[in-house]
């Protein structure tokens, strides 16, 4: 699996169109590095970039773009609604796939020592690289902004971590760290900047200050905020910065705003992502509107739809999915290459004359198609006025099969790259005893996960039968073909996956691993037996 980080640095340029797309061609034009998103702000004069790569590669691509913005951009003349310490105001690296926190941590601290050095300016670490609590936050750091930064850097509790403490005009100071994934998230107000602030104090996790009517704490956790105006779009922001997703998300933000509004009289339209998005984010907010309006939708795309459409993403420019969530963004391994294969070209290498893809690869393919049917069957049944009382019942049947479907897609190339693993324990070397006992102990893991993966699509078709049963006796009759290929499918399936472990058990050394396998996948042959000959049977009795 390939490392990437990914990482976030903020410029203070957000007007001059030549002075972005030199940053933007500084990190794009670096080795490893791909640049997914640049995202420019007139009011806020602040461009936002996005790129991911190998830890290695998107430290220097953060110092090529910091080595332009060094000749390019200067603090002495910035202005903006956005608070800015320096011209590259802060650069956060973060762990998206194979990399740890501390992996990230040291991004920032090599990006850190290596442009202070450099160039010869102040950096400071935060979050999860920072060297002391009270630089843990972004605004703890940046409190008083650029214009403090003279007398600031004077005091010793202000030393930077890196780099002189002195002023440099026009660079000011750099902020870089480790952190979880950041969704910079605004809310669109028609009201001024004070009113937009106003509620930005109310759902902020910091709440109110002594200078603001405080100390009052807000009601939102994990959440940083503040009012500001777009001139460029005629509207006030309520902005805010969502450190942890997980803890309080996008809707909660957008549900939070609009009941102040509402109480205040005040009018939200819609809301903004500022560049990326992590998928689950935009998920969590679907299964949120989902419950909340007992709406039945499943599908990956119209669950985005559905959360573009309630939250106003597009109200400022249209959201695309495919620019807008990293994970289609870097979708390099979202779909294996066997199941990115057309049908025909993956029949083609079943026929083909190599060992894999096999049985295996088939039988999970066979039974994705089995659970794919009975969901169709659900479809056919749902919506359809003949059937209008069953509506509700289908919802609760739908679900299971729709799932396992997408579950054993996966599972048709995690069969191969098990095949294919094993085979290559083989062929280490044996040629001393060191090396023949590290090419057993690979072999058994590799034959384990051989044998883990037709188990896994064992359980999972088995996952499918009771929804299947209720289909066989109130779905559709139209569709009594498409229940009976799709139960004989899933039993095949499942006798794919119970010859699939029996092959490979013999030659597993761990006596109760072995055991075990053999007792847990002959249950399962016997339980997909018994259930598919009931659902035939059922259908089969069905007179309407």
């Amino acid at each position: 699996m390939s490392r990437i980080v990914e990482c976030v640095p903020n410029f203070s340029e957000g007007q001059s169109k030549e002075v972005i797309e030199a940053i933007a061609n500084a990190i794009g034009s670096t080795d490893g590095v791909s640049l997914l998103d640049v995202d420019p702000g007139v009011s806020t004069n602040r461009t936002v970039y996005t790129f991911v790569g190998p830890p290695d590669a998107v430290v220097e691509g953060a110092l090529n773009g910091a080595r332009v913005a060094y000749q390019l951009v200067d603090m002495t003349r910035h202005t903006g609604e956005h608070p800015r310490m320096g011209a590259l105001d802060v650069c956060p690296f973060i762990p998206v796939r194979g990399v740890t926190m501390e992996d990230c941590v040291a991004c920032a601290k090599e990006f850190g020592e290596r442009l202070a050095g450099e160039l010869g300016v102040p950096v400071y670490l935060y979050g999860f690289a920072a060297s002391e609590d009270s630089r843990k936050t972004l605004p703890q750091i940046r409190s008083g902004e650029y214009e403090a930064l003279p007398e600031k850097l004077q005091k010793p509790e202000w030393k930077p971590d890196f780099g002189p403490a002195e002023f440099v005009p026009t660079w000011g100071a750099t902020v870089t760290g480790a952190r979880k994934f950041l969704i910079a998230y605004n809310v669109n107000l028609l009201a001024t900047k004070e009113q937009a602030h106003r509620i930005a104090l109310n759902i902020r996790e910091q709440g109110r200050g002594p200078e603001e009517g405080g100390p009052e704490p807000g009601r939102l956790k994990s959440v940083q905020a503040i009012g500001w105006y777009l001139e460029e779009a005629n509207l006030a922001q309520i902005s805010t910065n969502l450190t942890d997703f997980e803890i309080t998300a996008m809707h909660t933000v957008f549900e939070e705003a609009s009941k102040d509004a509402q109480e205040l009289n005040w009018a939200v339209c819609g809301s903004q992502v500022v560049g990326l998005v992590p998928l689950k984010a935009i998920m969590m907010a679907a299964d949120y509107y989902i419950e909340k309006e007992d709406l039945f939708i499943l599908e990956e795309d119209q669950k985005i739809r559905l959360v573009v459409d309630r939250l106003g993403l597009s109200s400022l420019g249209s959201f695309n999915p495919k620019e807008r969530i990293i994970e289609y963004m870097i979708r390099d391994d979202r779909d294996g290459p066997l199941m990115s294969m057309s049908f025909k070209s993956f029949v083609l290498n079943l026929g083909a004359r190599s060992s894999a893809p096999g049985g295996g690869s088939a039988a999970a393919a066979i039974g994705a198609m089995g659970a794919g049917l009975g969901s169709m069957v659900g479809w056919m049944t749902y919506g359809n006025k003949k059937f209008h009382p069953l509506d509700q019942e289908m919802r609760k049947l739908i679900p299971p099969l729709h799932q396992a479907m997408h579950d054993l897609i996966p599972m048709v190339d995690a069969d191969t790259t098990a095949f294919n693993q094993y085979m290559a324990a083989c062929k280490l070397p044996k040629t001393t005893e060191e090396e023949k006992e590290l090419r057993d102990q690979c072999m058994q893991s590799s034959l384990k996960t051989a044998v883990a993966v037709p188990m896994h699509v064992a359980v999972t078709i088995n996952r499918c039968w009771p929804s299947l049963k209720e289909l066989a006796t109130k779905g559709n009759i139209q569709c009594k073909s498409d229940i009976q290929v799709g139960a004989r499918s899933l039993e095949t399936a499942l006798w794919g996956a119970y010859y699939n472990v029996m092959i490979n058990i013999p030659d597993i050394k761990d006596e109760e691993f072995k055991n075990k396998a053999k007792t847990d996948v002959e249950e399962a042959l016997k339980i997909a037996q018994d259930c598919c000959a009931e659902v035939l049977k059922l259908v089969d009795e069905r007179k309407e």
